[in-house]
């Protein structure tokens, strides 16, 4: 057993990590997160190199042909994986949950995409109800709040899992917000689409992070860190934002979301 895991026995497993494109573009410290979690749970990690975009956005905006063309070359880059982890539940929700409905009309592909979407996880449910992971070996010195993504608690049930993690990380003190549960108004496309809805949405969200008085911000979904993070920087607030699994692996002395480097 790994020291600061706790966790049944279990033979390693041969993951692959989805890494997302905000992740990759915006914030890879979640990605080396996740592998390290990942790994200290006795994973064998690799990171497809031909991985490419969930297909999420041109999904949402109607546009089926492109999710199609896209899902295909993510069935073919994650094949012969014991299991696929997304530190999205967003992104591992499009695998998990919409993937085989896009081909109706193709047996032999919706059989794979079938297969994927069986294999397919976010980080928290994976480490938590797949490997049996209680506790990690982590520090951080603050009292933190913690936002329920859209995707990963209605479509995937993530909502306990990383509350039960983050109760065995040292000097951390979790104060619930009023709302958690309350979508932060990203959506995706939809802020494109209706900006005025989402401000006033995120708006509200930024209110109910300050009312629990938590110095930290944490949640599973990058989108909904990155629209949250610029809404709490614009109001000038000193609420630090970060993905959860950069504090459960013991990360959360890198620059918060928005920060510039050098800063804490």
């Amino acid at each position: 057993m790994v020291a600061g895991v706790s966790k049944p026995p279990i033979h390693p497993r041969r993951v692959a990590l989805f890494v997302t494109c905000l992740v990759d573009l915006f914030r890879p410290s979640i990605g080396f997160a996740a592998v390290k979690l990942l790994e200290e749970a006795g994973c064998t990690v690799e990171v497809p190199p031909l991985q490419v975009c969930c297909g999420q956005p041109a999904y949402n905006s109607g546009d089926r042909a492109t999710t199609r063309a896209i899902a295909a070359q993510v069935i073919d880059a994650f094949e012969g994986y014991e299991a696929v982890v997304a530190p999205s539940g967003s992104c591992g929700g499009m695998l998990a949950h919409h993937y085989p409905g896009l081909f109706d009309d193709d047996p032999a592909m919706k059989a794979r995409a079938a297969n994927l979407a069986a294999r397919s996880h976010e980080l928290m449910s994976f480490l938590v109800d797949v490997l049996g992971v209680t506790s990690v070996a982590a520090r951080y010195d603050d009292a933190v709040t913690y936002h329920d993504s859209c995707s990963g608690l209605r479509e995937l049930g993530v909502k306990q899992q990383p509350r039960r993690l983050l109760g065995s990380v040292q000097g951390l003190t979790l104060r619930e917000m009023a709302t958690p549960e309350v979508c932060c108004g990203f959506g995706g496309t939809f802020c494109v689409k209706y900006p005025d809805i989402s401000n006033a949405m995120v708006g509200e969200k930024s209110a109910d992070v300050a009312s629990s008085g938590a110095g930290t911000l944490l949640a599973g979904d990058l989108g909904c860190l990155m629209n949250m993070a610029g809404k709490l920087q614009r109001e000038g607030s000193a609420v630090k934002v970060r993905h959860v699994a950069e504090v459960l692996a013991d990360m959360g002395s890198l620059p918060a979301i928005g920060e510039a480097e050098g800063r804490r």
